[in-house]
């Protein structure tokens, strides 16, 4: 899972977004999403900011080819704007470096900060003294605990969430010809992203698809129990026409079920692309799409955020890229609108 995210104010939310009535991505606070098409620095704002001599720093979560792509949206947009990228830095997973990697960027004095908080409760504290500096703060997926919108940062940007379920629900759908059963393994645990996403496949097949039955529901916290789970699914349900899967690291224990059940008939959806996943989609398996976000829209358009705050002009509080259906017929195509690199040459066969 490549977004890591401590819990959220859920309930609310995923009530709004999960509900037939409100069938769309909203924020930690219910917030409406605008697209990040929506957030543009125009051309004539430009000589503005580049006159500034601001700087930037990008502390991230992790590292990956996700991660990257963020890292090239953002740099890219800052670089249009005339503003110099002087930090960057991947904590791994550890709330207590995230602090650290602050800290050593508030030493170069930076006027905007691109980040993903770890952790709700230590990214409140770790971030203070960016907000009493001035700094300008936008988010990817998370916000730290207690910080309001426009008094302590310009933005949440995040993935469509829910169109991501959706349309990992209607590509499933699609590949069973509209009809069967389908077994549904999603995150077990309050993560604002993979819940809105779990979520979202599971309403639109029941509120899209009257010849589409769920029959088979299980939580998973441990990626590494994926095989196990697909198993006993299964087991208990031998003619299952489809499984989705919450994210692409359990989709390979599944996938592995699959093949040792000699099971080629049973397709797979899942979430965030994978070299693994992308390979058995490609050679006519059991994968029928993958759903991926644009992750390096989410890139420019936390930069752009960014830079609008310093223009002291409004910026939306929740912001979503659009989500992406990536086949075996566009998946070159899928690779570059998500990730901006090329697929591996495993997968296009180039």
């Amino acid at each position: 899972m490549k977004h890591y995210l401590s819990t959220v104010a859920l309930g609310a939310a995923l009530a709004l977004a999960t509900s037939s009535a409100f069938a769309q991505t909203v924020g930690p606070k219910g917030e409406a999403a605008t697209p990040t098409a929506s957030i543009m620095v125009e051309d004539g704002d430009l000589e503005t900011i580049r006159s500034g001599n601001h700087t930037a720093a990008l502390l991230w979560h992790d590292q990956s080819d996700f991660v990257n792509a963020v890292t090239a949206g953002a740099t890219d947009e800052l670089a249009r704007a005339g503003i110099e990228v002087v930090a960057t830095a991947s904590a791994g997973f550890d709330a207590a470096k995230q602090r650290s990697d602050i800290e050593t960027a508030l030493s170069k004095d930076p006027s905007i900060i691109l980040s993903l908080p770890l952790d709700p409760v230590t990214s409140a504290a770790a971030f203070e003294e960016a907000k009493e500096n001035g700094v300008k703060l936008v988010f990817l997926s998370n916000v730290p605990s207690d910080y309001e919108h426009e008094k302590d940062y310009a933005a949440i940007v995040t993935d469509d969430l829910f169109q991501m379920g959706k349309q990992a629900a209607d590509a499933l759908a699609a590949s069973m010809g509209g009809a069967g059963t389908v077994g549904w393994i999603y995150h077990d645990a309050d993560y604002y992203v993979t819940n809105q996403r779990d979520n979202a496949f599971k309403t639109t097949i029941e509120n899209d698809y009257p010849e589409i039955s769920i029959v088979a529901e299980q939580g998973i916290s441990d990626p590494a129990r994926a095989e196990d789970i697909a198993n006993a699914m299964l087991l208990r349900n031998p003619e299952i026409g489809g499984i989705y899967v919450t994210w692409a690291g359990p989709a390979e224990g599944v996938l592995a079920a699959l093949r040792a059940n000699g099971n080629d008939t049973t397709k797979v959806v899942t979430l965030d692309l994978s070299e693994p996943v992308a390979l058995d989609m490609v050679r006519g398996g059991n994968v029928a799409a993958i759903i991926a976000d644009e992750a390096y829209e989410l890139g420019r358009a936390m930069a752009a955020a960014a830079i609008l705050d310093l223009l002291g002009k409004d910026v939306p509080p929740f912001v979503v890229a659009p989500a992406v259906t990536v086949t075996a017929d566009n998946v070159a195509e899928g690779w570059m609108q998500s990730l901006h690199i090329d697929a591996p040459k495993s997968v296009t066969g180039n």
